[in-house]
């Protein structure tokens, strides 16, 4: 027996275009999408009236900690705060211990998702100096892409010979995704700052220290390359005005060789916070000043900038209650990504269709993710419910993360997820988890 859901006179936003209509899920597909639906005994009925119903966001940039450090984190904690958040669909990144850098390992992570992850799941293939072999191996149906390492704090996942990454980028057929700044001239700049203040660096100097210089050399080089060697190439997370510059809108994201990403904490957050957040928002790419933000932001809104993710990143209080040389880059997202989003449309900076373009439509378009991303027939039923009109305020008694801690604590926020489906079943609903687990492995068409 089918299972079959209606929800009845939502505020549907998909494809740039606004609509109120009902949506039928039958078993894991959106059946149909048209107002008036005829009821029959056999549905469950939701009543949407006055809500958004937006697709399950796709965030292609998480760290969910596992295998290896599941102090901080586990996919199974980080999946349920990301469906309470409106993300249906993950993709992870490889510094986890060990290392997402062989297949064996890659296998092993698939694994552990499909017994323990809320939210639909893939993952990235990690790049070092001594693996070209294994990428070799990896079918690009398989992975969401390649990550390298061009800065660091990630272990020892930096590429640094320049000769091996020419050889990566020319032997493989992944999306190479990029982490992008330079390893020296960030020592060079700590070492100046470590000569004034010692271990106690004020965190208002990881600005200057991962500088706007280390970015912008670090993304204009790697640009280069990929021009160079015909590669297919997305840089993660952008935090200057300066490098967002040196990406094109002149033509559709499915045509560009050369994208790039801007995440939750850079849009909202500036240099003059360090002085209140003070280690909780030390993420690398640094935050930077006000004009960096601006630039982002009319980057993002110009489709210079093409996707919104999070960069979740957690690390426990007890971590980033350390000095500034000890302390962890990195902070939890998930949970408040859609709403933090939802919060600037409020005060007029993005439109909500210009919000699911960015973090639904593009990342599907961007991986070529197999029918997920949007609103249509026939697509899997990754739905999100918001309530416009719900204020409530970050605590320690509504974090789902498993370190317990939110840079945005104490922050309201006037919209909420009240429901959130993956692959047809309402995995979440008004606080409620489902005890299944429904997410299932991304699948691409490349």
């Amino acid at each position: 027996m089918a299972k079959k859901i209606l929800i009845k006179n939502a505020t549907i936003i998909n494809e740039e275009k606004k609509f109120i209509s009902d949506l039928l899920i039958v078993d894991t597909i959106i059946f149909e999408i048209k107002p008036n639906i005829k009821i029959q005994d056999d549905f469950e009925i939701i009543d949407a009236t006055g809500k958004l119903l937006i697709p399950g966001l796709i965030d292609d940039q998480v760290h969910f900690r596992e295998p290896g450090l599941t102090h901080k984190a586990t996919i199974k904690s980080e999946s349920k705060a990301a469906i309470a958040g409106g993300i249906t669909s993950f993709i992870e990144m490889p510094n986890t211990i060990p290392q997402t850098t062989t297949v064996k390992e890659l296998k092993r992570k698939f694994k552990i998702a499909e017994a323990s992850s809320y939210a639909n799941y893939s993952f990235m293939f990690g790049a070092t100096n001594t693996n070209l072999e294994e990428i070799k191996k990896i079918d690009k149906n398989e992975v969401a892409a390649l990550k390298i390492f061009l800065g660091s704090s990630t272990g020892n996942m930096l590429v640094d010979d320049q000769d091996i990454l020419r050889d990566i980028f020319l032997n493989t057929d992944l999306i190479i995704v990029v982490h992008s700044e330079d390893e020296q001239i960030i020592n060079e700049n700590l070492e100046k700052y470590k000569s004034k203040y010692g271990s106690n660096i004020p965190f208002e100097f990881h600005s200057k220290i991962r500088s706007e210089e280390a970015c912008l050399k670090s993304t204009k080089k790697i640009i280069k390359l990929a021009k160079e060697t015909n590669a297919r190439l997305h840089v993660f997370h952008l935090s200057t005005k300066s490098e967002s510059l040196l990406f094109d809108n002149s033509i559709p994201l499915k045509d560009k060789k050369i994208t790039s990403e801007v995440c939750i904490h850079h849009l909202w957050f500036s240099d003059n916070d360090y002085k209140n957040k003070q280690s909780l928002i030390k993420w690398n790419p640094s935050i930077k000043t006000s004009e960096d933000r601006i630039g982002i932001w009319n980057a993002l809104l110009n489709d210079k900038i093409d996707v919104i993710a999070t960069d979740h990143a957690p690390h426990t209080i007890e971590e980033k209650s350390k000095s500034y040389l000890e302390c962890p880059s990195g902070g939890p997202l998930v949970q408040h990504a859609l709403v933090s989003m939802i919060e600037h449309h409020f005060n007029n900076k993005i439109s909500l269709e210009k919000i699911v373009t960015k973090m639904c439509h593009n990342p599907a378009i961007l991986f070529q993710i197999k029918n997920r991303g949007f609103i249509r027939k026939g697509y899997f039923a990754d739905l999100v419910l918001v309530d416009l009109n719900k204020p409530w305020t970050v605590n320690k008694q509504n974090i789902l993360y498993k370190c317990n801690w939110s840079p945005f604590e104490g922050q309201k926020f006037n919209s909420q997820v009240t429901h959130t489906f993956v692959n047809g079943n309402l995995a979440y609903n008004k606080g409620d988890f489902s005890h299944d687990l429904f997410g299932e492995k991304i699948l691409f068409e490349r």
